[in-house]
C-alpha cells in the first residue's frame, strides 16, 4: 500500500501534510467478527516531492458540457458506450449534427434493455436535478419505454411511460428526487446513515453510470419487433415551482404563531437576535471575522476567502477550534443565536443560496441550550440527556448545488453517540438560485422539508426534547469534499431570511428569548 501525502482514497485530492511534521502512522483494519491480524514486514518514507498517485480510469469524473449526454454536442463511442441486452442498438446521423441511438426490440421474452455510458468513468452530474430522455417511436408498433439513471451509490426512480403510437415522440424526465420521500430506519446502529427499504434514493449524482432504457417485450403488442429512435439524452436543472404559502407558514396544519423572523434589512446584523463570534470546532482552517459578515439588499453574507487572521477577531482569546491555534488562513462570518434565542418544537426555516466553490461546508442547524443555568456551555448544549443536534441543512460543495445532507446527532459525541440522516437529498432552486429550508420537530417526531416538499422523517421517542439555538456558519471540509480552490475564492453563502413558528399547544415558557449567561460583544 503507497500512501502519497495530498492524496486520499488513493487518487482524490485531499489534505496536504508537511512532510517535516508528521508526528505518526496509523494502521487500522476494519471491522471482524473473530479476531484477526495483519503483520507490517516493512514501512518506507520516499518518493519524490510533488509526487501524484496514477490515475487511476474509474475515478474520472466528466461533467457533460452543456449537459448533453446524446444528442447535438455529445459524441458518442458505440463500442465503449452502447451496452445492449436482449435488443440491438446502433448510432445514427442526428439532427444539428448530433447522433441519435436507434434501438430494436426484437419479439422476445425477458428483460430488453440498452444502456448509454460514460465514455471513461463517470459523468458528474452535479449541477443537474434530472435526466431528460427524448425519443420517438420509429417502428410500427406501439412502444412502452422506460427509463433509469443508474450510479456508484444505485439508480434513480424508474419512470415507466405509457404506449407509444408507431410515429409518435415523447420526453421523458427522470429525477433525482425520489418519489417517497426518505424515512429514518427505527432502531439505528451506531453510526448508521440510510433509510428504510422503499424511501428516499441511493442515487449519487457525482458518479453517474449509465442511462437504461426498457421496453415491454415487444411480444405483447401485434407486429412483434418495435423500435425507438433517442434522439436526446440531456441533464438539466429546471427551477422549482414554489407553492403560494412557502414562506408564510409551516407546511403542516396547526395553530401556528410566528415566533422569529429576520430578514436582514438594512445593513447590520440584529444582535438583539444574533451572535456574530463562537466556536469553530468543525475544521483547522477557518475563522470567524465581523468583516466577513457583510448585510445588505435584504441579504446576509457569509463570506469565505483566503484571509489571515485571529479567530473571533481577538488575538487573545483561548483558541476555539481542531487546530489549537488561534490563527487561521481563512476568515468567515458567523451567526448563532446562543443565549439569545431558544426553542423547544416547532417548525425552522431558512432560505439560502449556496456556494459552487469547491471545498466548502455551509450548513443551517440547531443546537441544545438549556439556559444559563444548567452551567458552561458544554452543559447548556449537551446532546445526551434528551438533547439533540438538528442539521437542517448540511452542504458539501462537492456535491454540487442540488444535494444536501440532513441528521441528527445524539447521546453525546463519545462511544455512546448515535445518529441518523441521510446524505443524498435532492433538491431544486427556485428562479434566482434559492432553496428553502426547514425542520417540523414535535414531540417523537422530526421531519425535513425543502420548499415546502418532504425530504426526509425518523419518528422515535427519542426526539430531541431540549430548546434548541440556531447556527449558521461556513468552514472547509465535511467528510466527503475537495479541497479548497483558493483562485476561485472569495465565495458567499447567502441567506435571504430565517423564520420560526411554533404550534400553541407546544409551546412552553422555555421557547423566545433568553438573558445572556455574559455579556454578548
Amino acid at each position: 500500500m503507497t500512501v502519497i501525502f495530498g492524496h486520499q482514497y488513493g487518487h482524490q485530492p485531499g489534505y496536504p501534510l508537511k512532510p517535516k511534521q508528521v508526528v505518526n502512522i496509523l494502521m487500522f483494519s476494519d471491522t471482524a467478527e473473530s479476531p484477526k491480524s495483519f503483520r507490517v514486514e516493512s514501512l518506507v518514507a520516499g518518493g519524490p516531492a510533488g509526487e501524484k498517485p496514477p490515475v487511476d480510469p474509474a475515478s474520472v469524473r466528466t461533467r457533460p458540457k452543456d449537459g448533453a449526454l446524446l444528442g447535438p454536442g455529445a459524441q458518442i463511442d458505440p463500442v465503449k458506450q452502447i451496452e445492449a441486452r436482449g435488443a440491438k442498438a446502433s448510432v445514427i446521423a442526428g439532427g444539428n449534427g448530433g447522433q441519435s441511438l436507434e434501438i430494436v426490440f426484437p419479439p422476445a421474452k425477458g428483460k430488453q434493455s440498452v444502456t448509454l455510458r460514460p465514455a471513461l468513468g463517470r459523468w458528474d452530474l452535479t449541477l443537474a436535478t434530472e435526466v431528460r430522455v427524448r425519443l420517438k417511436n420509429a417502428g410500427t408498433v406501439p412502444i412502452a419505454p422506460g427509463v433509469q439513471v443508474l450510479s456508484n451509490g444505485g439508480p434513480t426512480d424508474p419512470v415507466q411511460a405509457a404506449p407509444l403510437a408507431a410515429g409518435s415522440e415523447s420526453e421523458i424526465a427522470v429525477s433525482f428526487i425520489p418519489a417517497v420521500p426518505g424515512k429514518g430506519v427505527p432502531v439505528p446502529k451506531p453510526g448508521y446513515f440510510g433509510n428504510q427499504p422503499g424511501t428516499g434514493t441511493s442515487f449519487t449524482s457525482d458518479a453517474a453510470s449509465g442511462v437504461q432504457i426498457t421496453a415491454r417485450p415487444a411480444s405483447g403488442y401485434p407486429g412483434g419487433e418495435a423500435k425507438l429512435l433517442l434522439e436526446a439524452v440531456t441533464a438539466a436543472a429546471p427551477a422549482a415551482v414554489l407553492p403560494d404559502w412557502l414562506g408564510k407558514r409551516p407546511p403542516v396544519a396547526g395553530d401556528w404563531v410566528k415566533t422569529f423572523d429576520d430578514e436582514f434589512d438594512g445593513t447590520t446584523i440584529d444582535r438583539a437576535k444574533w451572535n456574530i463570534y463562537g466556536p469553530n470546532y468543525w475544521d483547522r482552517a477557518s475563522h470567524w471575522s465581523r468583516d466577513n459578515l457583510i448585510v445588505g439588499g435584504g441579504l446576509a453574507r457569509l463570506r469565505f476567502e483566503k484571509k489571515r487572521g485571529f479567530h473571533n477577531d481577538n488575538p487573545t482569546e483561548p483558541p476555539q477550534n481542531l487546530s489549537g491555534q488561534n490563527q487561521s488562513d481563512y476568515a468567515c462570518g458567523y451567526l448563532d443565536t446562543y443565549g439569545k434565542w431558544v426553542q423547544r418544537y416547532g417548525y425552522f426555516e431558512a432560505r439560502v443560496k449556496l456556494p459552487r466553490v469547491p471545498g466548502l461546508w455551509p450548513t443551517f442547524w440547531m443546537m441544545p441550550d438549556r439556559g444559563p443555568a444548567a452551567g458552561p456551555q458544554w452543559k447548556r448544549g449537551d446532546t445526551a440527556n434528551g438533547g439533540m443536534e438538528l442539521d437542517i441543512m448540511e452542504h458539501l460543495t462537492r456535491w454540487g448545488p442540488f444535494r444536501y445532507n440532513v441528521a441528527l446527532h445524539f447521546d453525546g459525541y463519545g462511544k455512546e453517540h448515535k445518529s441518523v440522516g441521510s446524505p443524498l437529498n435532492y433538491v431544486q432552486a427556485d428562479k434566482d438560485g434559492f432553496i428553502t429550508s426547514g425542520l417540523l420537530w414535535t414531540p417523537g417526531l422530526i421531519v425535513f422539508y425543502c420548499n415546502g416538499k418532504e425530504l426526509w422523517r425518523w419518528a422515535d421517542p427519542r426526539v430531541s426534547s431540549v430548546p434548541s439555538h440556531f447556527i449558521i456558519e461556513m468552514t472547509t471540509g465535511g467528510w466527503d469534499n475537495n479541497a479548497v480552490d483558493d483562485a476561485q475564492l472569495p465565495a458567499d453563502y447567502l441567506i435571504d431570511y430565517v423564520r420560526a413558528w411554533q404550534r400553541k399547544d407546544l409551546a412552553s415558557a422555555a421557547d423566545g428569548y433568553l438573558p445572556a449567561a455574559k455579556p454578548q460583544k
